[in-house]
């Protein structure tokens, strides 16, 4: 039967004591020793091996302390524990078991750490988590870049950071009732983006730490950047606006010419008047409707392009054949720079000579009698060329440069329509060089003229070769 931690403390007392006694009586029988000095003397004797039984006995203990001491400072590089069957070898397992799984948990959430680290890193939202008090517990990268935050914000709160009064409020009430919050939040410090900003509450588990029922422990806010589609829908409400504009205006003078020629006007000389002013309208409206599906067939998934190599100086000739008329009507002077015949452009044929046409019709109606327009034509690396529509008539403010290529935007409203515009034809431009994989933009001063850019995908085949073709 195997000694336990108790049995072998008692049976070294009593070896102790009875060797004591042994060395005792031996020192008082033997060598007629007065009781006192065999009692010292055998003090002498027994005291160093009762003190080296004693370290024997509890070594395992100091080795398994030593090993606990480790484990709690998590600095224990191997394990250490008694080779017997008694409580100190059980403990000793015990402790080893207990570092083995404590190293193995830690592992574990030290590798879930750094998947959620990933993951918020990872992120395109901006992830603010607070503890119970409102105070930051972390950020992620896509925040911090946000509000081109530099230093450590632990420990601060939301309003000193966010500086929004209804965000700190908001991450407040979450904490308070637990109920998540959606808003939308501008936020200057960021350009003065549109955020959707979730807060929801972080719950402790039931009996974590001691606890019978589920805990606020703070709340998580994310921030999604929905500044494109408040874009986007600012510009569908402008076009839906601008398009019921500008059908209105034809509609309203179509019906109201037309109630009076069926009120009796047919009878009167000015019939044909009428009938002219419904025509010029009813064109109107065909144009708008053509720009309206041109654009809706450039933006459809459907839509490809004829790509062909092209020359530009038989290009411009083919244009300028067909807006010279107008241009002669105003005495309007088209300068085409010497283009060699060495720029070949990658193209669909039809819908450049659109852009050109829309670009030089524009620079017409924009130039005032005698002006002069300028084309010119110039490779700006090996990869793509770049085609320029110069005038020098009314010109553009430089406040409205950065819209003149959208949807029915115009810069003298009255005029465009005088001159029967429908304010499609710039944005049609801008979608037919961008399919092309080109760019557009324009350069202007006001009242000194306008100077339309557009770059196309240079073609590598030789000119020699176009002609064999």
């Amino acid at each position: 039967m195997r000694l336990r931690l108790q049995s072998k403390w008692m049976a070294l007392f009593i070896f102790v004591l009875f060797l004591f006694f042994i060395i005792q009586w031996y020192l008082f029988y033997s060598f007629k020793i007065s009781l006192i000095s065999s009692t010292l003397l055998s003090l002498v004797f027994v005291i160093p091996l009762a003190y080296l039984f004693v370290r024997i006995l509890t070594g395992p203990i100091l080795q398994m302390t030593d090993a606990a001491m480790q484990l709690a400072s998590d600095s224990s590089d191997r394990e250490t524990y008694a080779h017997s069957d008694d409580e100190i070898g059980k403990l000793s397992r015990a402790i080893r078991d207990i570092g083995v799984r404590l190293r193995a948990k830690i592992e574990e959430i030290s590798k879930e750490k750094e998947y959620l680290q990933a993951i918020l890193k990872g992120m395109g939202e901006g992830v603010l988590v607070v503890d119970e008090r409102g105070r930051i517990l972390m950020i992620n990268d896509a925040f911090r870049e946000l509000l081109s935050i530099s230093s450590d914000v632990s420990g601060k709160t939301s309003l000193e950071i966010v500086r929004n009064t209804n965000m700190e409020r908001a991450i407040r009430e979450v904490i308070q009732d637990g109920k998540g919050r959606a808003f939308e939040l501008i936020l200057p410090s960021s350009g003065g983006r549109t955020f959707e900003v979730n807060v929801v509450s972080i719950h402790s588990s039931p009996g974590e730490a001691g606890e019978d029922s589920e805990r606020i422990r703070g709340a998580i806010a994310v921030f999604h950047d929905i500044s494109r589609l408040k874009e986007l829908e600012k510009i569908r409400q402008d076009f839906v606006a601008n398009v019921s504009h500008e059908l209105r205006t034809p509609l309203t003078t179509i019906k109201g010419y037309t109630e009076t020629l069926l009120e009796g006007g047919l009878k009167e000389e000015i019939a044909s008047q009428f009938v002219q002013v419904i025509k010029k309208h009813t064109d109107r409206l065909t144009k708008i409707v053509e720009d309206l599906l041109m654009l809706s067939k450039i933006e459809s998934r459907e839509f490809q392009l004829n790509l062909e190599p092209i020359t530009l100086p038989d290009l411009f000739e083919d244009v300028l054949g067909f807006i010279r008329e107008a241009a002669g009507r105003k005495i309007i002077t088209i300068i085409q720079n010497k283009i060699p015949s060495s720029l070949v452009i990658q193209a669909d044929r039809n819908y450049l000579e659109q852009v050109l046409i829309n670009l030089l019709d524009n620079a017409i109606k924009y130039t005032s009698s005698g002006g002069r327009i300028t084309i010119s034509a110039l490779e700006t690396d090996q990869k793509e060329i770049q085609i320029s529509v110069q005038d020098n008539g009314i010109g553009i403010p430089r406040e409205d440069l950065p819209r003149v290529f959208e949807r029915f935007y115009r810069v003298d409203k009255g005029r465009s329509q005088e001159m029967g515009g429908t304010g499609l034809g710039l944005s049609i431009v801008k979608h037919i060089i961008q399919a092309h994989g080109g760019r557009v933009w324009v350069e202007s001063q006001f009242g000194k003229g306008s100077t339309f850019h557009f770059t196309l995908p240079r073609h590598r085949m030789n000119i020699s070769s176009i002609c064999k073709d």
